[in-house]
């Protein structure tokens, strides 16, 4: 199975990029964030034409999420289902056979002092509780997606000065990993232990590739099971050198299941 996760910053910008990369990679499933779209205006179409099935929820300029899948899922699940928000574009849960891919783009957080920094770190709790609910560490559960967090000092390029920003800041990273040890593995971590791997570069930031100026904040974690039989885990930095691109690039990984 090979799974992969994009954070498009706009589907309709960048269909083109993503049916290329889909027509040339084939993965058995692709999480995208950040779809930007209302639902009447996704490009459905164009991962039909691709050979893709497609779940979707979004809204106009904000949010969304999608997962393509070259087979249909037998069950599909939008938002966090407590008490709070449900969040229906930040959220999807999709089960295919006994593999269950929970892609999520969790809240930036804006500013240290901003209410949707506090919002995250409750963003981020109420998701511990979700997996709490619905799954156990013993089945086979993928989260993947825009997650928002560079978890250690590794995965940005200059974390000195990052210690107050809302993707680095010591609270965040603490309540990602209060998430992360209810029962997922980092199966790139796995697979590179060393730093200087990221995912997103920022636009403001020229030649922040080939500088390697980045941050790390998109993920593929997954429950034991299926972190044991994960073969392989990259980042494909080429589609983020392309014209018209995201600044994010893709996740890619590799199960033999």
């Amino acid at each position: 199975m090979l799974i992969a996760t994009f954070n498009a910053n706009s589907i309709r910008a960048r269909i083109e990029q993503v049916v290329r990369w889909l027509q040339r990679r084939r993965p058995d499933i692709l999480c995208l964030q950040e779809t930007k779209v209302e639902d009447k205006d996704f490009p459905l179409s164009a991962f039909q034409e691709a050979g893709y099935h497609v779940v979707f929820r979004g809204e106009r300029s904000y949010n969304g999420v999608a997962i393509a899948s070259r087979t249909r899922p037998d069950h599909v699940q939008f938002g966090l289902d407590d008490s709070g928000p449900p969040d229906e574009t930040r959220l999807v849960c999709a089960r295919f056979g006994r593999v269950h891919v929970v892609n999520t783009y969790v809240p930036q957080g804006r500013e240290i002092e901003h209410p949707m920094y506090q919002y995250k770190l409750e963003w981020l709790r109420r998701l511990k509780a979700y997996f709490a609910r619905h799954f156990t560490p013993r089945l086979n559960v993928l989260w993947v997606g825009d997650l928002n967090v560079a978890p250690l000092p590794i995965d940005v390029h200059n974390p000195e000065r990052q210690t107050k920003h809302v993707c680095y800041h010591v609270a965040v990273r603490q309540a990602f990993e209060e998430t992360v040890v209810w029962g997922f593995v980092d199966v790139f971590r796995k697979h590179h232990p060393e730093g200087g791997h990221y995912t997103f570069f920022d636009y403001r930031t020229p030649k922040a590739v080939e500088k390697k100026m980045g941050w790390r904040v998109d993920h593929i974690l997954a429950t034991p099971p299926l972190a044991s039989k994960c073969v392989d885990c990259y980042i494909d930095l080429k589609p983020r050198l392309e014209p018209n691109a995201s600044d994010h690039t893709f996740l890619v990984a590799k199960f033999t299941i």
